[in-house]
């Protein structure tokens, strides 16, 4: 039933290819209007949510939600003045000139300085204004609360202009001042901007090369346009199907990025895939009557039987795939912070984009190209490359190889264990984080300016930890000595009434604000009874609500990704077994990407070459996402290599045979898929958004260890070592499983 679906799909995409490109042509040029321009003049990256990631319902959103009713104010902007001591002679004066010019911007509700309050810099109210050192100063604008966006954007840009020019105003009294603006509002700009220009950088790096990797494939530059023409159009489809889910839900900044590099590298492999069975259906056409067996009144039949051949294999392979990645993704939705849910819609709605453009697109283009895309090219001909579809008269490397790994498949079964043990092991030292402003490079103007803050200004900045005790005052001082008696705790602040509840900082005995001993005492306060309701926020607490919230969870989740791939596997291979196996090798090599993925930014070795700051952990999200997309991948190319296998011993070969030539047959295109998702991945690598290197740098890791070690190594060995009994499946089971092709 299903490749007969298969088949006539390809047929009316071959009667029809120039109106299927047409189609195609109108919905990127509309998706990317949409993208560039939205709804209203908003692009996509104007929809975007740079806020710090968090769990709705939980303790620290909770926390969270109460500071921001009760400290209720408008966005704010702060200019660090160095080399600029508050007490030179002339200076109170120099400043004057600057408040009132902010104080008289429209929308600005407050403009502080320790130039402001009664006796200046001696009042003692003064000190959160003064830097640490005495060389500098702080002046703080809020603006009003409830402006309009635009009204907001107006007034924001021109107190940015304004404080960015105060130290060539004062140049007169302190020559040698310098300047940083900084605050939430430019925090959020930066995120965006630098989202931006790492998909340009990783576009620009990974469409060159991955064109260049399938001329290499292909032998011609016109067969390897196919698939990147395919995911080009892919890309306007994620761009336009992200404005959609702006809508509908919050989409956070390392969202675009992360689900472009998936829809591209998903996009190319199934058009690397498609072309090449496409080669090799019309080339074993065209072999013996050169297509006379199928000529048709109309265009040539040749090129259109290829096209139906190519859509019932390797089309039904594709939609296999691309519905367990869409099941893997999806699966996220069950999590409730809402940037997995954003990952899991979006990553689902790309890779259904990629898998259409590839069973309409690239066979429309197919088409076009016809007998040309089989004939030797120059660069074919000059390489003397053997002609696509030709049979071998020695056997392959490839061949050679699964034939010495089925004479010891326990020797080679055991080395493969062990290699992806010793790559793992890094992962149990595994530290998982919740962070924002540390994603950003190092060298970011934003982090330099909160750097400044938290050395400088101490007094100016809320502790690590806040508690929110719904409670009095007086209960509050009463409660401190209790907070103050917890392990690791240095310091308690004066507890602030704030509208009706009382704030109290809490201080830890560390600088990592989101580390271990930090979330100890935020699990050692939420485990406290004063008798009143508390609750805690900061980077700490929204660590462990997060994790907590992942293995609540993890359980449906992985229930929905794992049920989905059986049931498709099932479907795919007719045999039991042989999914159970594609799930362990799975979670081997997802193992292994994880400890090198630790290896590498956790413990900082490779922070020279990739030019990146440890943080001291790994992002909270970017393991879930390597988890979901790397086990959806590595089930993708078993999908490519069990349907090859299944073909020939449909065709009478016998079960070692058909494993050693299904691998020698697909292992190329594993191959070359690899080495382009390889590429895609670490050209997004080269981006200076820390989630984005770590989820690129996971990924094509995944990818790379799949595809050598657990799939031209593990998998020969253990299907070896079943023998027939790879195959079995209840009878039931299998009757409905799988039909023939």
């Amino acid at each position: 039933m299903l490749t007969r679906v298969f088949a006539t799909l390809g047929r009316r995409v071959a009667r029809h290819p120039k109106t299927t490109i047409g189609v195609w042509a109108v919905l990127t040029l509309l998706t990317l209007a949409l993208a560039t321009t939205g709804t209203g003049g908003a692009s996509i990256f104007d929809r975007l949510d740079t806020s710090a990631p968090s769990v709705p319902g939980s303790g620290s959103h909770e926390a969270q939600q109460i500071l921001d009713e009760v400290r209720a104010a408008g966005d704010a902007l702060t200019l660090v003045l160095d080399g600029a001591p508050p007490a030179t002679e002339g200076l109170a004066d120099a400043v004057a000139p600057l408040e009132v010019e902010l104080a008289r911007v429209e929308g600005v509700a407050s403009v502080l300085s320790p130039f402001v309050l009664p006796d200046t810099i001696d009042n003692p109210a003064a000190a959160p204004f003064i830097a640490r050192d005495g060389e500098g100063f702080l002046v703080i604008v809020t603006l009003e609360q409830g402006l309009s966006e635009a009204a907001n954007d107006r007034a924001l840009t021109e107190v940015a202009r304004l404080l960015a020019q105060a130290p060539e105003q004062l140049a007169d009294v302190v020559p040698g001042a310098s300047g940083r603006v900084g605050g939430t509002p430019l925090i959020d700009e930066e995120i965006i901007s630098q989202v931006e220009r790492d998909l340009v950088t990783g576009e620009a790096v990974a469409l060159p090369l991955a064109l260049f990797v399938m001329v290499l494939v292909f032998g011609g530059f016109l067969a390897a346009a196919m698939p990147l023409a395919g995911a080009l159009a892919s890309i306007a489809g994620a761009l336009g199907t992200l404005v959609g889910l702006s809508l509908l839900m919050p989409l956070d900044a390392s969202v675009v990025n992360v689900v472009i590099v998936l829809g591209l590298g998903l996009s190319i492999n199934y058009g690397l895939l498609v072309v090449s069975r496409f080669r090799e259906e019309l080339s074993a056409l065209l072999a013996d009557d050169d297509g006379a067996r199928v000529r048709r009144r109309r265009g040539d039949g040749a090129v259109a039987e290829a096209i139906v051949a190519t859509m019932a294999t390797a089309g039904r392979t594709v939609t296999f795939s691309a519905l367990t990645i869409a099941f893997g993704a999806g699966a996220l939705l069950v999590f409730r912070p809402p940037i997995l849910r954003a990952f899991g819609a979006a990553g689902a709605a790309v890779t259904l984009v990629a898998m259409a453009t590839a069973l309409t697109l690239v066979p429309a283009l197919l088409a076009i190209g016809g007998r040309r895309l089989v004939r030797p090219s120059l660069l074919a001909r000059v390489a003397r490359r053997r002609a696509p579809g030709t049979a071998r008269t020695t056997p392959g490397l490839l061949a050679r190889l699964v034939a010495w790994v089925q004479r010891r498949p326990w020797l080679v079964l055991g080395g493969s264990v062990a290699i992806l043990a010793v790559l793992a092991a890094p992962a149990l030292h595994l530290d998982l984080r919740t962070t924002s402003l540390q994603l950003l490079p190092s060298d970011s103007p934003q982090r330099a300016y909160v750097r400044q803050v938290a050395e400088q200004y101490p007094d100016a900045t809320s502790a690590s930890i806040q508690v929110v005790a719904e409670t009095t005052l007086a209960e509050g001082l009463a409660w401190v000595p209790t907070l103050a008696g917890l392990p690791d705790v240095v310091e308690v602040d004066e507890p602030v009434p704030v509208g009706n509840v009382v704030v109290i900082g809490v201080h830890a005995d560390s600088s990592d604000d989101g580390g271990p001993v930090e979330r100890e005492v935020v699990r050692a306060v939420r485990g406290l009874d004063p008798g009143f309701p508390v609750h805690v926020a900061g980077t700490a607490a929204v660590q462990v609500d997060f994790v907590t919230a992942l293995a609540d969870g993890a359980p449906l989740a992985a229930g929905i990704a794992l049920g989905a791939a059986l049931v498709l596997l099932l479907g795919l291979t007719g045999s039991l077994v042989l999914p159970l196996k594609a799930l362990l090798c799975n979670a081997l090599s997802i193992a292994a990407s994880l400890g090198v993925l630790t290896w590498a930014f956790q413990d900082g070795h490779l922070a020279g070459l990739l030019g990146f700051t440890p943080v001291g952990g790994i992002e909270t999200y970017v393991v879930v996402l390597v988890v979901a997309f790397a086990f959806s991948l590595a089930t993708t190319y078993e999908m490519f290599l069990l349907s090859r296998i299944n073909e020939l011993r449909d065709s009478g070969q016998p079960d070692k045979d058909a494993v050693r030539l299904g691998l020698e047959r697909s292992a190329p295109v594993i191959t070359a898929a690899a080495a382009i998702i390889v590429v895609v991945f670490a050209g997004f690598v080269l981006g200076r958004m820390l989630v984005i290197k770590e989820v690129g740098f996971a990924l094509a890791a995944a990818v790379l260890i799949d595809a050598t070690i657990v799939r031209l190594l593990l998998a020969p060995a253990l299907m070896t070592i079943l023998g027939r009994a790879a195959w079995w499946a209840p009878a039931t089971l299998r009757q409905g499983a799988r039909e023939p092709d």
